[in-house]
């Protein structure tokens, strides 16, 4: 029996401990994410048993390019986010319940999502598409049937969790693809609704709990990608999650509240990557320029191509129990 991740402040007002907005509501007021409300002092999830959302995708779709590749994620979400990003790519999910007040999610039961994964012999579950923290409790009841049966479980984030919603999930979750939207407190305040910190020490405490980390981070040009920017995140993986975490640098489209900026050019991403690897890091990937060089994996020692990538899909893995193929080299991953 987990813990109760809210606190009662009196009679009619309750703190909620899931996230890192630890939002205070009164009775019937819902948090910023929509989906939780105090109900007579209780904090309780709308969407315990509810998705909008499922479908079985390709893992590098999550990304994910060093869990199981060329494998299949059976891929499950709920409405509502924590954050409020003015280009979120899914805004008619994540935003619906803070912006229109509207659920529109249907019933589910987490063993019958387990045999379905199953059965569509998916490798793993990932929890995506919205923000997985917000639909905790339909995560926790899954992941652990899934476990029983032998899935990866997979948490695809912002990474705004609190220290006491983590300490809930670090026992069933596998991997999990990390936002790291900026290195700038001001563009996760005004842009996102979020604050840098909390992400950051989610980072830390994934690492320092064995949860197998990837990044990402979404160039918007003129705005979050400065080389002074980059250099900075790129420190911070080297320093913290380790010159082997692997880094998906993805291009900007116009989307949402963002239709008037222009979409990030290949270069920026080029140039993006290059810093990176200057700064020590081996596995930099970009993310939505199809048909890229920089969608394959590379040995770190040799330079030979162990994974050879088109878009979400692996046209060759040569990675033999986790080492390269040429000489041997221990690639960072879950690859059995």
């Amino acid at each position: 029996m987990g813990k109760i991740l809210f606190k009662k402040i009196d009679d009619n007002k309750s703190i909620c401990l899931l996230c890192s907005h630890f939002c205070v509501l009164q009775d019937n007021e819902k948090g910023k994410c929509g989906v939780r409300q105090n109900i007579s002092g209780q904090i309780v999830s709308l969407v315990k048993n509810k998705i909008a959302a499922k479908a079985l995708d390709p893992i590098e779709k999550k990304p994910l390019f060093h869990v199981l590749p060329g494998s299949f994620s059976y891929s499950i979400g709920s409405p509502g986010c924590n954050f409020t990003c003015k280009f979120c790519q899914n805004a008619s999910l994540a935003q619906s319940p803070a912006i229109l007040n509207e659920i529109d999610a249907y019933e589910v039961i987490p063993q019958n999502l387990v045999k379905e994964a199953v059965a569509s012999k998916a490798k793993s579950i990932s929890y995506t598409y919205s923000e997985p923290t917000v639909f905790f409790e339909l995560m926790k009841d899954t992941a652990l049937v899934a476990k029983e049966k032998g899935l990866l479980n997979i948490m695809v984030s912002n990474g705004f969790i609190s220290s006491q919603g983590f300490d809930e999930i670090k026992e069933f979750i596998d991997a999990a693809n990390i936002d790291l939207k900026s290195f700038n407190n001001d563009f996760y305040e005004k842009i996102c609704g979020g604050k840098l910190k909390p992400v950051l020490e989610t980072l830390k405490r994934m690492k320092k709990a064995g949860i197998f980390i990837e990044v990402t981070t979404l160039l918007i040009s003129g705005i979050n990608d400065s080389k002074e920017e980059i250099e900075k995140i790129a420190r911070f993986i080297n320093n913290e999650l380790g010159k082997d975490t692997p880094w998906h640098i993805s291009a900007f489209h116009p989307c949402f509240k963002m239709t008037d900026i222009k979409r990030t050019s290949a270069d920026t991403i080029h140039k993006a990557i290059e810093t990176g690897q200057k700064h020590g890091l081996f596995y930099i990937y970009s993310g939505n320029i199809f048909g890229d060089d920089f969608e394959s994996t590379l040995c770190p020692k040799c330079q030979n191509k162990v994974v050879e990538r088109k878009g979400f899909y692996v046209i060759e893995n040569r990675i033999k129990n986790g080492k390269c193929f040429e000489c041997g080299y221990n690639i960072n991953g879950i690859f059995e």
